[in-house]
């Protein structure tokens, strides 16, 4: 009964020390505004029947094209993606592009553009069709002469902040399928490099899961860090999942991996604000979606991120906004434009 009792006493002594010691990494000033951003995909945009200049002019234009306003949005996220970069081997395709970076330019919007083979969006990983049967090494070989045609065709526009290199390259756990093999730590320190030899003058970032992530890897390897943030995550076995976590999560979070491996800038590079789904928004019901995203979830994931004090948030869902809009449903396009219209 004594070694019982002794065990119970150290054991509180731990939890007290732990729950102190959480508390006291918290402590973090929550800023007084948050400058937003939001990720931008053609893809995306293309996959819910949308049409994407309208969509994206509606984003970065005070007024769209149809007088109603827009978003006036001065922060965006932008993908490379090397399908529709060089959809044949050497031959490059830069219209989508050149489009975004020049109304970036006119609108003096900043821009992180993202280049590599694993960027935002699902499948993960994406490559044009006439590279899949190359072997690994000709393959990197391919990713590497893409992103020094992206770089150097876009290195002195005045809209490049970032280069982003790869999305979240050390998060296994959703690429596996869809990568292969071809993710690895000396590799992304390739591209890292030669991303910083083309263009010296603008950092480098590197982003990771902010849930499923330690933040280690992506902290270290970049210039500055960008963290996902994902409240609301649905799959088939638990069906809808509301991760058990606060906003002190991820102050406690940055504080401890600034602590130990030192200051660097955070940028919340991606907030959900769109339905986690497992097949194509499109062929969902929106009763489903209101039910994984509706205005009330919206509302308090914003309320959440501004709490975890981040500064800087791109948000993750624009074209879902627009086509809600377009589908009887302007509450989160409305919301929005509150949100990029504070003073």
């Amino acid at each position: 009964m004594k070694h019982f009792a002794k065990t119970l006493k150290w054991l509180l002594i731990i939890i007290v020390i732990l729950v102190a010691a959480f508390f006291l990494l918290s402590i973090r000033k929550i800023p007084d505004r948050v400058h937003y951003g939001v990720s931008f995909s053609v893809f995306h945009s293309q996959e819910l029947g949308l049409d994407w200049k309208k969509v994206f002019d509606s984003l970065i234009n005070e007024q769209n094209a149809q007088n109603s306003p827009g978003l006036g949005i001065k922060r965006f996220r932008l993908s490379a993606h090397w399908p529709l970069t060089e959809p044949q081997k050497g031959r490059f395709n830069w219209s989508e592009l050149d489009y975004q970076m020049s109304q970036a330019e006119k609108h003096d919007a900043k821009v992180v553009l993202a280049v590599g083979r694993r960027l935002p969006g699902w499948p993960e990983c994406h490559e044009p069709d006439w590279v899949k049967n190359y072997s690994k090494s000709d393959k990197q070989a391919e990713v590497l002469a893409y992103i020094t045609a992206v770089v150097n065709r876009y290195k002195n526009s005045s809209a490049v902040e970032y280069w982003q290199v790869e999305n979240e390259p050390f998060l296994k756990i959703f690429a596996s399928e869809q990568c292969g093999d071809f993710l690895d730590t000396e590799f992304l320190y390739k591209e890292i490099a030669l991303v910083k030899s083309l263009d010296p003058n603008h950092p480098v970032l590197i982003t990771d899961s902010g849930e499923l992530s330690l933040w280690k890897d992506a902290h270290q390897a970049g210039d500055l860090f960008g963290t996902s943030l994902y409240i609301y995550v649905w799959n088939h076995y638990s069906g809808a999942i509301r991760y058990p976590i606060g906003p002190a999560f991820f102050r406690a979070k940055r504080n401890l991996v600034n602590l130990i491996y030192g200051q660097k800038d955070l940028l919340l590079i991606e907030l959900a604000l769109e339905p986690w789904l497992l097949q194509p928004i499109k062929d969902t019901p929106i009763e489903t979606q209101l039910e994984r995203m509706d205005i009330d979830k919206f509302n308090g994931t914003i309320s959440f991120a501004q709490k975890a004090g981040f500064e800087k948030q791109y948000l993750w869902g624009a074209e879902w906004w627009y086509y809600m809009n377009q589908n009887g449903h302007p509450e989160f396009w409305e919301r929005a434009k509150e949100i990029f219209n504070q003073k």
